[in-house]
């Protein structure tokens, strides 16, 4: 605990967590949204910088000449558990250079860059900065879980050196001329395979210096997915990334096909927020331009409008707390289009004008649900990491206090409990003994699990919390 900083806890992966994640990071201008597609019709538009790559974990095989380590290329090793999250963040933006990454970040890139994977990855988990941006969107409970989890691990270690320095003292003492038995490792590899099982990870897809790079912190270095056409064009760059992703979700997820996929892909996108706002900012000045230059050539321009639209003009311009000024867009579009309104005949400002009234109450709309959003977004964060422990605890004591603990246990034990319709009741297992036919039981509960179907699962394609 003290060569890694703090523990890293376990968050949920969404692209609101996520979002906000960022914006915690010091990120500005950025959002993270899920793709539920990876077809061009469902990620052109977006115009991602980079994705990240949630999927059930497994053991996968490499040969270390498969990674190369470019000096240009960021990549840090994850060395804390549960911080996948913060370094596929971590991986993808520090090689954006088109992001806004903030101070913070841009100093903590500078300072790390000449540094290997390790050292990045040592870094990255004693950076204040990033553990507890990334912990404050945790739940306190799991919070309490990674304290715990380091002090489980800690004691185990300490009973293994423990109990493996007092069999050596036995052997030294004692010494056997018996065969050694068998140890029963069937079991305990099929304990850890579990743990494997329930793990979701996060890696890192994103265009930098001329290729397409695939990012994952348990891996010794970045792994080229791609070249690009050219080094500076990266907007078709999801051409070259598409084939791997499908490679993985086929590999991980059981593919598009598969009843219960078991996978998410989040995208880095331009700040919804943003987007919406600088394009009704842009309609607004538009509008501002044109009633200018009617002014100066026709005072009764008013009159030939359509009157709806005139009421219409009335409040869609307005906004409240309305930043009024763009985030995204260069003014070099602004200043192009004031010089076609000084040089366009009067009817062609009056249709002008009504074109910038009907687009901006198209965008008014969107900011709104764009404000509306992040409003759910801040309540879902106070819920998530809200501390309900207390509460619990001090009910349970008003009710055995004022004595209705006890006859609501009572309830409990009389109640009985639901019998289920056409399943049988599992007889319990003994331990296998030297002849146990692993490879057969696996079998037969891969052929269980095909058989049995969960409605709720199969409908849930975004796991809902990342374990390594």
């Amino acid at each position: 605990m003290d060569l890694i900083g703090g523990p890293f806890s376990v968050i949920e992966s969404d692209p609101g967590v996520f979002t906000s994640l960022t914006r915690k990071l010091g990120v500005k201008n950025l959002s993270v949204v899920e793709v539920f597609d990876i077809e061009p019709w469902a990620t052109d538009h977006l115009q991602p910088h980079g994705l990240v790559f949630c999927f059930h974990w497994r053991k996968d095989v490499h040969r270390p000449a498969e990674f190369e380590n470019p000096e240009q290329v960021w990549f840090a090793n994850q060395l804390s558990d549960d911080a996948c999250a913060s370094h596929a963040i971590l991986n993808v933006l520090l090689n954006c250079p088109t992001v806004d990454l903030g101070l913070t970040l841009q100093q903590f890139r500078e300072e790390t860059k000449e540094m290997s994977p390790v050292m990045k990855g040592l870094a990255v988990t004693n950076s204040t900065h990033i553990r507890n941006a990334h912990n404050s969107l945790a739940r306190q409970a799991d919070l309490r879980g990674s304290l715990n989890a380091i002090a489980t691990t800690t004691l185990d270690i300490q009973k293994a050196k423990a109990k493996e320095l007092q069999s050596k003292k036995k052997q030294a003492a004692t010494p056997s001329k018996s065969k050694p038995s068998k140890s029963k490792s069937k079991t305990v590899d099929t304990s850890e395979n579990t743990e494997e099982e329930e793990a979701y990870h996060f890696i890192g897809y994103v265009p930098a210096f001329g290729k397409v790079w695939e990012l994952d912190g348990l891996k010794p270095g970045p792994l080229e997915v791609g070249e690009l056409a050219s080094e500076g064009n990266t907007t078709d760059w999801m051409d070259v990334a598409r084939p791997a992703i499908r490679m993985k979700m086929a590999k991980y997820g059981g593919g598009a096909d598969a009843g219960n996929i078991r996978f998410s892909l989040l995208a880095f996108v331009d700040g919804s927020y943003e987007k919406a706002n600088d394009e009704w900012e842009f309609w607004k000045r538009e509008r501002r331009s044109i009633e200018r230059r009617l002014d100066e050539t026709d005072s009764g321009w008013k009159s030939k409008v359509n009157q709806e639209l005139l009421k219409v003009s009335e409040h869609v311009f307005t906004l409240p707390d309305a930043p009024g000024h763009m985030f995204l867009q260069a003014g070099s579009r602004r200043l192009f289009r004031d010089a076609e309104i000084l040089s366009s005949s009067p009817d062609m400002l009056l249709e002008q004008w009504e074109n910038a009234v009907q687009q901006a109450a198209r965008l008014k709309a969107n900011v709104e649900d764009e404000v509306q959003k992040a409003a759910t977004d801040w309540s879902d964060f106070i819920k998530r990491t809200h501390d309900y422990e207390p509460f619990c605890v001090e009910y349970i004591r008003c009710l055995h206090r004022d004595g209705f603990l006890e006859a609501l246990l009572d309830i409990a034990k009389n109640m009985t409990p639901p019998q289920t319709v056409g399943k049988a009741k599992k007889p319990k297992m003994s331990l296998p003994d030297e002849n146990f036919d692993q490879e057969g039981l696996e079998v037969q509960d891969m052929a269980d699990n095909n058989n049995h179907t969960d409605d709720d699962d199969a409908w849930k394609p975004t796991p809902s919390r990342q374990r390594i």
